[in-house]
């Protein structure tokens, strides 16, 4: 979910065996309220060229309900619940699925997942969420004043300036989160108290964490490995590179779904089937700044020299049991 950094430059396709068809039922009055994170829908985000994309396909309007992040969607949806205006959560992450489903704020999608083209990687097959795009999240650093570190260890060591996002209402914010865990497991509340001692602030959300890095007030800032590619392609610069760590990075797939409470889940469905087009998996790489989850999608050269990183980290499933323990042991770490 890296997305450009705006703060500092300026008919429906019905399932038919295994075959979308075409049809024009749409209209005018049709409107799809879509929930997401504000950098989606920011000046530099993919929401303008996603929205413009899918209104000239369904005949229909597209309205997006913006918050600041990730968790922070999920939270919204639990306390508005019945009384939502949203038609489709877009960018919750695999993270907080289970969660989601178990508040069953979420219905089937109805799309054929062997129809979808998606990456074997991801191995998706989940009735109620879509992929569409992920990433791994990683720490920035500036080339011209940080030398970069090797593992989260040597982080934690080093005297370093750190900047990351809540985890309580930030899917990177639960990434490391999930990070922390992976490779310290039970002495997790020992890093944390280290990693309280460099670190310059914890925001609400990405995009006022990558802001502030920006200018220059930490040396590591916490995005995705794919952050170099928007400097290298929007900015024509090399300059800010993510830090491979030996033991791996935790992967990050973002989610579409359809509301429980939708007015229009049929059109709700074609947006998540417009999600995984080529149209749409060609706009979001280069705008949201993640990679696409379906096969045979081209990306520029910059995607090419990025890091490529294993990924460590748990089960949705997993995560979902502990989360709130894990939330919990890092609020008591970094407020002592």
């Amino acid at each position: 979910m890296l997305k450009p950094c705006f703060f500092v430059r300026p008919g429906r396709w019905l399932l038919a065996g295994t075959l979308f068809l075409l049809t024009s039922l749409a209209t005018a009055s049709d409107t799809l309220t879509v929930y997401t994170y504000s950098s989606f829908t920011s000046e530099w985000g993919p929401g303008s060229q996603i929205k413009k994309a899918f209104e000239d396909q369904c005949g229909c309007e597209l309205n997006y309900v913006s918050l600041d992040d990730g968790v922070s969607l999920l939270n919204r949806l639990r306390l508005e619940g019945a009384s939502t205006r949203a038609d489709v959560v877009l960018g919750l992450d695999d993270a907080l699925i289970e969660e989601t489903r178990s508040l069953g704020l979420v219905q089937d999608h109805g799309l054929e997942m062997q129809a979808l083209n998606l990456k074997d990687e991801l191995a998706w097959q989940d009735a109620d969420f879509l992929p569409f795009d992920f990433g791994y999240f990683a720490f920035i650093y500036d080339t011209e004043n940080t030398r970069p570190v090797g593992s989260l260890a040597e982080l934690l060591e080093s005297e370093a300036s750190v900047i990351y996002q809540d985890p309580r209402t930030s899917t990177p914010g639960q990434g490391l989160l999930i990070w922390m865990k992976a490779v310290y497991g039970d002495e997790a509340p020992a890093a944390w108290e280290k990693l309280r001692e460099q670190t310059v602030t914890v925001t609400k959300g990405w995009s006022e964490a990558y802001s502030l890095f920006l200018e220059g007030e930490a040396d590591y800032v916490l995005s995705y490995t794919t952050s170099p590619a928007y400097h290298q392609i929007a900015e024509e610069t090399d300059r800010y590179q993510a830090a491979e760590f030996s033991e791996g990075h935790p992967r990050q797939i973002e989610v579409a779904a359809i509301s429980r409470y939708s007015e229009q889940p049929e059109l709700a469905q074609e947006f998540l089937q417009f999600l995984v087009s080529e149209k749409a998996q060609q706009i979001l790489p280069v705008t949201n700044w993640m990679l696409p989850v379906v096969e045979g999608i081209e990306l520029p050269e910059a995607f090419d020299r990025l890091i490529q990183p294993q990924a460590i980290g748990f089960t949705p499933e997993q995560i979902h049991q502990q989360r709130q323990t894990w939330v919990r042991e890092w609020r008591s770490a970094v407020s002592r």
